[in-house]
């Protein structure tokens, strides 16, 4: 059997390995239109804030392992169309060599693109995109430059807040501009979005929250001001993180889409029975919504890829959905979140409450090495059953955000973690911890 990949990212590279070590009697046949693949896009901002050394640690697996294995593989590619009905891929390689690939099977992992404003001057030197190998390659080089001293980041999500903590890491004045009222505003409730603003301005992040970029000015080619609706500030070199979107051109027209990913069921089949579609190209169950969703986190893409590679060669394994758990790490303070937040479960259409509690980490006379750590947890008032949780903290609590993800999967109810055997050593916790007694304030 022959089966086409294309894209060869996290969900694409996921397959690939899936397909060559578990069934090595098909053919396998990557595209891929970058020079590299499996690349971390989440440890850009490490490497520009000179956290890492370099980002020779960011790749995973290579086009040379995939090849030892007995695939085909064409990178610097470009799939020019597909034929569904002849069930052939069309692509143009770099030295303009025509191949046409038929399949039996094929797996779009396609990925996503970055959401670009289109506002003046967003072809001037210095605006940034960070996305790929190249675009954090392209930024670590121009801070090469000094006179590039004053970086503005647009976009208040993840990758932005990380953003700008990697510049001002690297010795640069850092600006934050978003249209919500503070960062995180997705992924936390408001007051814990407000900690992590704090945090930021604390290091001497500028923010600028409620904010719309209007434009962007410059001299001589080179971005030198940003124009919002509210004012303009002076910037040597301006980062867009405001989001991506589904990369679905080639299916357009024949594949059903659902927010503008790829619809797939929980085989990651499409509405094509021999097409699949994994990785930020589609979407995903959300437990937290007991509905299809569009999540795209690379932890998603991988399981997506595994899934699709068994499905695709004659196994069936369903996806059991995801709750979309994340966390970040700025500065030492410490976000994590999964399933839905109280203002999501209320759209949703829940009858969202809260319980939290706030406690310091480790028994109260450990004398060193104590933090205090807060902990939400949003439940359903009719079911009882838990949505989703919200923990902050110096300490690193992301263990505990595990048990809160398998609760939301397994329908477990905020009763049940009243009385949950937690483990108890004073050098991690306490007997009567802020899960516990979370769970124990619950009306």
């Amino acid at each position: 059997m022959n089966i086409v990949v294309i894209g060869a990212n996290h969900a694409g590279t996921a397959a690939i390995n899936t397909i060559l070590d578990n069934y090595p009697q098909e053919k396998v046949t990557v595209f891929d239109q970058n020079n590299n693949i499996s690349f971390l896009g989440c440890g850009m901002a490490l490497w520009i804030g000179r956290q890492i050394s370099g980002p020779g640690g960011l790749f995973y697996a290579s086009p040379e392992q995939f090849e030892r294995k007995g695939a085909t593989v064409y990178l610097e590619t470009t799939v020019d169309a597909i034929d569904f009905a002849g069930k052939t891929v069309h692509a143009t390689g770099k030295d303009g060599e025509k191949i046409c690939q038929p399949y039996d099977k094929l797996i779009l992992a396609t990925g996503s693109l970055p959401i670009r404003l289109d506002i003046p001057g967003m072809d001037l030197e210095n605006v940034q995109f960070v996305k790929l190998f190249q675009d954090a390659e392209a930024v670590v080089k121009k801070l090469t430059d000094p006179d590039i001293q004053n970086v503005t980041v647009v976009g208040g999500g993840y990758i932005g807040v990380e953003l700008v903590e990697a510049f001002v890491r690297n010795g640069r004045k850092a600006r934050l501009i978003d249209l919500a009222e503070t960062c995180l505003s997705g992924y936390y409730d408001r007051d814990f979005c407000n900690r992590m603003a704090e945090n930021l301005s604390s290091h001497g992040v500028e923010l600028r929250f409620g904010q719309t970029v209007t434009s962007l000015q410059g001299k001589d080619g080179k971005v030198t001001q940003v124009v919002t609706d509210k004012g303009s500030y002076d910037t040597d070199m301006v980062v867009f993180a405001i989001g991506f979107k589904p990369n679905t051109a080639l299916g357009s027209g024949h594949l059903e889409l659902l927010r503008g990913a790829y619809h797939v069921d929980r085989c990651q089949q499409t509405s094509d029975p021999d097409v699949y579609a994994v990785g930020d190209c589609a979407t995903i169950y959300n437990n937290a919504k007991r509905a299809d969703d569009y999540i795209a986190l690379a932890t998603n893409a991988v399981r997506s890829g595994i899934l699709a590679a068994h499905n695709a060669c004659g196994s069936h394994v369903e996806s059991p959905g995801v709750q979309g758990s994340n966390g970040i790490s700025i500065w030492g303070l410490n976000l994590f979140s999964t399933g839905l937040t109280v203002a999501k479960a209320k759209e949703a259409g829940f009858d969202a409450k809260s319980t939290e509690y706030t406690d310091w980490q480790k028994a109260g006379f450990m004398e060193s090495g104590n933090t205090k750590t807060t902990c939400r947890i949003v439940y359903d008032a009719q079911s009882r059953e838990v949505l989703g949780a919200q923990l902050i903290s110096d300490y690193d609590v992301s263990m505990g955000l595990h048990m809160f993800s398998l609760a939301i999967q397994e329908h477990i109810t905020i009763d049940k973690l009243k009385l949950l055997d937690l483990f108890f050593l004073p050098h991690f916790n306490q007997p009567y911890n802020y899960i516990t007694m979370a769970a124990l304030l619950a009306d």
